[in-house]
């Protein structure tokens, strides 16, 4: 079996079967054996399951029950719930939670014939851009082993960068699937929010969490969020409607280009981005300028509103209820206090209290309320340019993967590589970020924006320009 393989490929591979599901699955199982521990991607595997699961999926194959994604290994980012098996978000806190039921998502990709690799590394509790907050140790890129692969969706990210998973399930708050697939050079998409169920995923932040995919190509996101997505009576945030994401005739398109977000970004960035333009207008596309005004005050509205509820949804791991329990404490409120303390890591406890400081009374205004304006503001400045545009275009981050612990002392600069990412979060817009070329060997991204539940006409560009291009079957030196 080649190194690069699509869903697509697959897929074609074993409806033709010149290839087993058994085989594809031990493969993948084998690579992660043999060359993950340079990228410390998955943090467990469960080979005895997926190899049962690919057996079925071969008999299957054979009596011709065919579905669209019959026999294909995927893995899951440690933030979705799979039964029987251990849910951590790579936390100390949840080090024993053993999954009683599948989040939705899983269920949804195992009724398509999913079979599940394991579990991919995270930063803990989705919070942070570079996947060095995980208990298990940081991620590493495959492009370049002294970089991060980006967060909080890193471990996916990078799986399938180093071709030791065809395609992993992420989640994205502000950023933590395009940003990763930015800097590992992979396709990274979100839906339209409540598209995608958030049942069985443990929440960071309520209002802004989108679960969502990396893979190969465009055409592969697109073949997993048709597996993924539909109406979840268990997620009361779950959509009514139906995003149109089938094939549809190609047409041209008018882009909206936001210059003011491309000029302050550096040449080695800004080249492979204009490059990128460049192609979608040779295509037909009209290419529109508009503006964000309130575009430079989203990454601190969005830190006030997801802090505030993470601050609300962590609350419940006190120790007593969910979440490790401290051997030490005498008292209910010492006994809550150590566990804590033990429980969570360095980050998601600056978060925390960020958010209990911002909702608490004489703050809440202040902050929290102003926020949520700032919000609603962000999203009219969307909506208003959609009015005359069909897309939108856009850096996915501000620069290419920087070097591990390299912003270990200022949080606040790793907060401002989601500068491009949050807005879209905070407005409940789909996106993705492609690869789109390269600046100093390490892989760039290019963010496309639509309105909601405007999913199809994403899929039609992205596929369009992929193409085009072969920057997203680049593989990274390590593998060779």
């Amino acid at each position: 079996m080649e190194t690069v393989q699509s869903l697509v490929q697959l897929r074609e591979l074993l409806e033709t079967r010149q290839i087993s599901s058994y085989e594809i699955t031990s493969e993948y199982l084998a690579r992660i054996r043999r060359t993950d521990c340079q990228f410390n991607s998955f943090v467990a595997t469960y080979d005895e399951a997926a190899l049962r699961s690919a057996q079925l999926a071969d008999k299957h194959i054979s009596d011709g029950l065919l579905k669209p994604l019959i026999g294909i290994p995927i893995g899951h980012k440690d933030v979705f719930c799979v039964k029987g098996e251990k849910t951590t978000c790579c936390s100390s806190m949840l080090d024993s939670f053993v999954a009683p039921y599948d989040a939705t998502i899983v269920e949804n990709l195992q009724n398509a014939g999913a079979i599940c690799l394991g579990k991919t590394n995270m930063d803990e509790f989705a919070m942070g851009s570079s996947n060095e907050t995980s208990k298990f140790g940081p991620v590493r890129n495959p492009w370049n082993l002294d970089r991060v692969p980006g967060g909080s969706s890193g471990g996916s990210a990078a799986a399938v960068a180093a071709c030791i998973a065809p395609a992993c399930t992420g989640s994205d708050t502000g950023g933590s699937i395009r940003q990763p697939a930015s800097f590992c050079g992979v396709t990274g998409f979100k839906p339209t929010y409540g598209l995608n169920s958030r049942f069985g995923m443990i929440a960071f932040a309520s209002s802004l969490d989108h679960p969502g995919t990396l893979t190969r190509t465009v055409e592969d996101a697109r073949l997993m969020f048709n597996s993924m997505s539909g109406h979840d009576t268990q997620d009361s945030t779950s959509s009514t409607l139906k995003s149109a994401s089938t094939k549809s005739k190609q047409k041209q398109m008018k882009l909206g280009y936001p210059s003011s977000l491309f000029s302050d970004l550096p040449n080695s960035i800004a080249r492979p981005l204009e490059e990128a333009r460049k192609i979608l207008e040779e295509q037909g596309n009209t290419i529109i300028e508009i503006d964000l005004p309130h575009f430079n005050v989203a990454v601190a509205a969005y830190y006030v509103i997801s802090c505030a509820e993470a601050s609300a949804n962590l609350a419940r791991y006190d120790g007593i209820r969910y979440g490790l329990r401290s051997k030490q404490g005498s008292t209910f409120d010492e006994l809550c206090e150590r566990s804590r303390s033990e429980g969570f890591g360095q980050e998601v406890k600056r978060r925390i209290l960020t958010g209990t400081f911002v909702l608490s009374v004489g703050h809440y205004d202040a902050y929290y309320v102003k926020a949520q304006k700032i919000r609603r503001l962000i999203r009219d400045d969307y909506l208003r340019a959609f009015e005359s545009v069909d897309l939108i275009l856009s850096p996915a981050t501000p620069t290419t993967a920087f070097r591990l612990h390299a912003m270990d002392r200022e949080p606040t600069e790793m907060y401002k590589q989601d500068q491009f990412t949050v807005p879209v979060n905070m407005a409940g817009l789909p996106a993705m970020s492609i690869p789109c070329g390269f600046a100093d060997g390490l892989p760039v991204g290019l963010q496309i924006i639509g309105p909601h539940f405007g999913e199809s006409n994403l899929f039609e560009l992205g596929v369009d320009f992929q193409s085009l291009t072969d920057w997203h079957l680049q593989c990274p030196a390590t593998l060779s």
